[in-house]
């Protein structure tokens, strides 16, 4: 179990607080400074001292008391010492503050993202210049991460660089319960030791995105494996069964007639004491996660602390055009060979290259802008998809494996292709994909030239087609294919 530092993790487990708990909570345990800073930065406000106090008092005054005043003094002479100390850090500008720049937050609210609930709300408080608990769960249903995960993860960065607390959550727990957010069928239950392999290296895979010096990670089986039946009953008291058969894909299987469990229904209901426990003030996740998010903003109103704002971001398509999963094998993990990165990135659709740039990299949004319009004015797409696949590559393996990587692409997938395949005459140096199909003899026709397009089953320069609107640049020669057995190598005298 990783160490706890925070007062919110405190007031989350008022039934097991002891003065040894307080002691180790307010001792730091990985740097003086560094753990004194966090604990003021998360907020010892002092409608949090009241809760506390109110704790401390009851278990004082009983007539077992398992917390000792030694405790209580130790815990508050602690509490001071770090704001005083995180206020010379802050007076001499040994620590920045928060950063509020309006520019900066208009894009944190804008980019890679569907929905901000509620957006004005957020926006006050990251103007404010208060340091917010920003919290991100996975369930380890898989053993790496994809890049679909990385949208929220990047999200997650944004606010790190910002100055922001981040808090990770390795969903252990819920993960053997399994969500059934995104499914159209009831989601077997995980065994232990399958969930604990694939959470080997989850932690090495965050830290690929995110700081991890700076980020609080946890189990959320800290403290969804101590609550009790009573506990359980509580919390399911805040939501209604309509609520919950009320969404989407729940209402398409119970008309379908297929079997929803109980164990689905519990699902956001732990989800969402993930936020109570870590005492998050926002959370992120994907639009299929948004009944859960609300949850949690539910069961923080119940249990007395400000709900947390959301942000939704949309889901990513993989490879096969449907949404990025592991459960379809369509996905292009973080943890992928560099090689076989930049190789499923140039397999995929030409229309999801501005969104892949937007969503999965920091590329400035001026730049995309600027692609966009090149590519709408006849820009050959491949030329910027060769641009998308070493940029993912360089962010999660460096600048000196995304050339090799290139290098590899090109040796392998287009000269030595354009070395074997026929040369064909065309008479234009810029041709619509459907006339040069044709015009090539790949096809018979321009119908066959779309549906064979509509398949995917055509590549100019080894990257797939994905619109038959799309204009080719044949100056120069350029290899296209249809299929796996038929390619000429175009070119214009």
């Amino acid at each position: 179990m990783p160490t706890i530092t925070t007062l919110p993790y405190i007031m989350a487990h008022q039934n097991c607080v002891t003065a040894k708990t307080i002691t180790k909570m307010a001792v730091p345990m990985r740097g003086v400074w560094n753990n004194a800073c966090r604990c003021s930065l998360l907020g010892y406000e002092l409608y949090n001292y009241k809760r506390v106090l109110h704790m401390v008092a009851q278990n004082v005054l009983s007539p077992a008391p398992r917390l000792r005043l030694r405790g209580l003094v130790l815990f508050l002479s602690w509490s001071f010492l770090v704001d005083c100390g995180c206020n010379f850090l802050y007076t001499y500008n040994i620590m920045p503050p928060i950063n509020t720049n309006a520019k900066k937050i208009n894009e944190l609210l804008s980019r890679g993202v569907e929905e901000v609930i509620t957006r004005a709300h957020l926006k006050k408080k990251l103007l404010s210049g208060k340091q917010l608990r920003i919290k991100l769960g996975f369930d380890p249903t898989a053993p790496n991460l994809h890049l679909g995960r990385s949208v929220p993860l990047l999200k997650m960065r944004d606010f790190q660089e910002l100055g922001h607390q981040v808090v990770f959550i390795a969903g252990d727990f819920t993960g053997v319960i399994g969500d059934t957010s995104d499914k159209d069928a009831e989601r077997p239950m995980l065994q232990k030791d399958v969930v604990a392999e694939n959470l080997k290296k989850y932690k090495e895979q965050v830290g690929k995105v995110i700081d991890l010096s700076t980020a609080e990670f946890h189990f959320n089986s800290s403290w969804l494996g101590k609550l009790t039946y009573h506990d359980v009953g509580e919390h399911a008291d805040v939501f209604s069964l309509a609520e919950f058969i009320a969404r989407d894909n729940i209402a398409r299987r119970l008309k379908a007639g297929k079997r929803v469990s109980l164990r689905e229904v519990l699902y956001p209901l732990m989800q969402g004491y993930d936020s109570v426990a870590v005492h998050a003030d926002v959370e992120l996740g994907g639009t299929d996660q948004r009944f859960n998010l609300l949850a949690g903003r539910h069961l923080q109103e119940y249990f007395g602390q400000e709900p947390q704002d959301v942000i939704l971001n949309p889901l990513i398509p993989g490879t096969d055009g449907r949404k990025m999963s592991s459960s379809w094998g369509n996905v292009i993990n973080i943890v992928d060979d560099p090689a076989d990165m930049y190789g499923k990135i140039m397999s995929v659709r030409d229309e999801l290259i501005i969104p892949y740039f937007t969503f999965l990299t920091r590329v400035p949004l001026t730049d995309v802008k600027k692609m966009t319009t090149a590519m709408s004015k006849g820009g050959n797409p491949r030329d910027y998809k060769m641009s998308l696949a070493r940029e993912v590559v360089r962010m999660y393996h460096g600048e000196k494996a995304a050339s090799a990587a290139e290098a590899r692409f090109v040796s392998t997938f287009q000269k030595k292709e354009v070395v074997d395949a026929p040369r064909v005459r065309v008479a234009h140096k810029k041709m619509n994909i459907i006339d040069l199909l044709v015009a090539t003899g790949l096809t018979a026709s321009k119908a066959e030239a779309r549906r064979v397009i509509g398949e995917g089953g055509v590549k100019v320069a080894g990257a797939r087609v994905g619109s038959p609107d799309n204009m080719v640049d044949v100056a120069g020669g350029v290899l296209v294919q249809k299929g796996k057995r038929h390619a000429v190598n175009a070119y214009v005298d």
